[in-house]
């Protein structure tokens, strides 16, 4: 699907290309939205520029995601979709930046996008040249990933409590450390996404920052170092939930080790208190004719004592101690 946006004085409004139809001069956005072989073809014929396909779009190297050829700059960020799934994903997303139209050309449909183009429509101001709607594309973007780490912090704040909290409050036994540990998992998987989506937006705009042959207006120069120095900030951020990830890790295997250290110690514990009782038993329990008190009419209920007894010592013991 291709669509192309047009500003007027109340603000940006797309439109479908259709079969038949051509892109007006005057679209300042051409957004190509899981374009067919065909759809490609037909914005390269009409723009004269190369257009990346999927394949090239996931390349690695830095060389191969951001270029210039004369006056248009190619710029393909990673950037992660799907953010309130329990999966979340990494896609890529080609920026075509030329002297006077941004062509987008991508294959999800992330919130921000959508955010913004419904914010555009109402806030012509923003979005007075390509330059200004790729900035207002990557602002929405770095403002969707903020709100992805402070819920992710939340989060975390909410395991911390779980994991560390009373036990009068929670009891430990109550609390199911496999279903804790998948959800550290999956926000520790959310945060090295955001963060790699930070990272990729950063160098985007370090290489529109330095390109040659497109002269920004004062106000978009502060516009794009403000969304550089909060990516950057939110990097930082994502490292510290790295670490806290990491911590919470840590103490929750803790926990587990504890909760299994002490279930053998219970075992432990009966085994040593049971242990005389048993002796005991099978001394008394012998096929001797010859057995101290065997045939007195007390013999069962003072075996039973004894018994008795000597499971109660060790036990009393242990919990003077404190190892019960």
């Amino acid at each position: 699907m291709i669509r192309f946006f047009r500003l007027d004085d109340t603000g940006l409004h797309g439109e479908t290309l259709r079969d038949g139809i051509v892109v007006p001069d005057d679209a300042i956005w051409i957004d190509l939205v899981e374009p067919s072989a065909e759809e490609e073809a037909r914005i390269e014929q009409f723009l004269r520029i190369d257009v990346p396909t999927r394949e090239e779009m996931r390349e690695i190297e830095t060389s191969n995601r951001f270029y210039q050829e004369g006056d248009t700059l190619y710029m393909t960020a990673t950037v992660v979709t799907k953010l309130d799934t329990a999966r979340p994903e990494n896609s890529q997303i080609t920026f075509i930046l030329t002297p006077d139209r941004l062509i987008t050309n991508r294959y999800v449909d992330p919130l921000p996008f959508r955010r913004y183009i419904a914010y555009a429509e109402r806030h012509p101001a923003v979005c007075n040249s390509a330059a200004a709607v790729l900035a207002g594309l990557l602002e929405a973007m770095v403002n969707r990933i903020a709100d992805v780490l402070e819920r992710t912090g939340d989060e975390m704040d909410a395991l911390s409590a779980e994991v560390f909290g009373s036990p009068n409050v929670v009891r430990r036994r109550d609390r199911d450390y496999r279903a804790i540990l998948e959800r550290v998992g999956r926000n520790g998987d959310l945060n090295s996404k955001a963060r790699e989506t930070l990272g990729s937006l950063a160098r985007l705009i370090g290489f529109l920052q330095q390109s040659t042959g497109h002269r920004f207006e004062d106000d978009l120069k502060g516009r794009l170092h403000s969304i550089l120095r909060d990516a950057e900030q939110l990097s930082s951020h994502a490292a510290f939930m790295s670490n806290k990830v990491q911590f919470l890790l840590d103490a929750t295997l803790g926990m587990i080790n504890i909760d299994q250290n002490n279930i053998l110690k219970i075992f432990s514990v009966a085994t040593v208190v049971l242990l005389p009782p048993s002796v005991i038993g099978a001394i008394f329990g012998m096929n001797f004719d010859v057995i101290p008190s065997a045939h007195a009419e007390w013999g069962f209920w003072g075996a039973l004592a004894i018994m008795t007894i000597s499971a109660v010592v060790p036990f009393v013991y242990f919990k003077k101690r404190g190892w019960l």
